[in-house]
Parts: C-alpha cells; structure tokens; sequence
C-alpha cells in the first residue's frame, strides 16, 4: 500500500512539478505510448525508499522494503504496459490488471524470505485488491485521487 500510495500523495502535492514520465513520451511498435504519462520518475523513486521506511515502521527489515517498494513499481509498470497495449488511457481502470502485478511481484520476490506458500500469495493478493479497491474510493471522496478504481 506504500508503494502504491506514495506516487498518488506526490500527485496531489506537487502536482505536474517533477512529474518526468519514466518512458519520455516514447511509443512501442503498436504506436501507443509505452507506459503512459501517469507513470513518473518523480513515483516511481519516492515509492522505494518511502517502502523501506514503511517496512522498518512495522518492524521488517528496511531492504525488505526497498525490495517490495521496487517490485511494487515494477509491477505497476507492467500493468500499464498491458494497459496501453489494450487500449486502457493512462490513469484509466483495468479491474484486477491494476492491483494484481503490482501485489504479485513483491509478493513472489519475497516469498522465500518470508516463508510464504502460494496460496498466502494468492490470499494476500486477493486481500490487496480488495483493500485496493476501498482505499482508492476513500481517497476520491477525500479528493486525493481523481478517479476511483
């Protein structure tokens, strides 16, 4: 939730300030962007750091944090990808594409070092979409986000 929290308070506080789009406005072969102008460098390195101190805050190791935060990105990266290749618009919803790689992949890239089972995976995934989807409406009724998902 850190991870994926992070680029949305940057968002709103700063808002087109720093906001360098991590694929420079380049496209992909289907000539549609690759990741979209929502996917920012400005997010995606707050999101790793501010991981590790979130992780540290409720007593896991910080690089632990660093890792799920980075995988968190990358996962979310990976779904736009997707996205754009679907012809979803950046910031647009694709319900379970928006909340499962980015829940799976740190979830796969710690599974070991927290004796975790696929199916905790599966349930924590589960659980992270759920949780996802009420917080993004909290915070659209608070006016942090500009659209539900």
């Amino acid at each position: 939730m850190a991870a994926n929290g992070v680029p949305i308070l940057i968002n709103k506080g700063l808002g087109e300030r720093l906001a360098w789009p991590i694929d420079g406005g380049a496209h992909f072969v289907d000539r549609r962007p690759l990741f979209g102008s929502s996917k920012t460098w400005r997010g995606f390195i707050a999101a790793i750091p501010v991981t590790g101190l979130a992780a540290a805050g409720v007593g896991f190791p910080f690089e632990l944090g660093l890792c799920i935060g980075a995988t968190a990105m990358l996962g979310d990266l990976f779904s736009s990808f997707i996205k754009r290749r679907l012809g979803v618009p950046a910031s647009g919803m694709a319900l379970g594409l928006d909340q499962i790689p980015e829940s799976l992949f740190p979830l796969l890239a710690v599974r070991v070092e927290l004796g975790l089972e696929l199916i905790h995976v599966a349930g924590l995934v589960a659980g992270f979409t759920f949780l996802e989807l009420v917080v993004s409406r909290i915070l659209f009724q608070l006016r942090i986000r500009e659209q539900p998902y």
